[in-house]
């Protein structure tokens, strides 16, 4: 409960009610610039043999260089993803408790909200 009040009160703006960090907010960071890879992934439904096969080999060396990319036309509408991301959040709200009953992860997984990490 203690990260709720910490956390969730202090970044969560009423108005939208969703997460939002505050201008009070004291961060201290380095940002390097960098450009991460963005795939158009159109070309794996309408593109030619090559084309298809250079979308699959970046996305695998985005994969192993970065870990994530930016996916484009991928033909999802923006309400589904708007549906997706209010979703989202009225998951990561609910007590852990309760997402712990409906999730089935491996008995040694180790994810944020894990109690112990929390």
């Amino acid at each position: 409960e203690i990260y709720k009040t910490l956390l969730y009160n202090q970044i969560t703006n009423t108005e939208r009610d969703v997460p939002e960090i505050p201008f009070s907010f004291s961060v201290t960071a380095v940002v390097e610039e960098v450009e991460l890879p963005v795939i158009d992934v159109s070309r794996l439904i309408h593109g030619a043999e090559k084309e298809r096969e250079n979308c699959k080999e970046e996305i695998a060396r985005a994969s192993r260089e970065w870990g994530f990319f930016q996916v484009i036309n991928h033909g999802i509408s923006m309400d589904v993803l708007e549906k997706m991301r209010q979703e989202q959040i009225r998951v990561f709200r609910e007590p852990f408790d309760k997402k712990s009953k409906s999730e089935k992860f491996s008995a040694g997984s180790y994810r944020w909200g894990t109690p112990s990490a929390t």
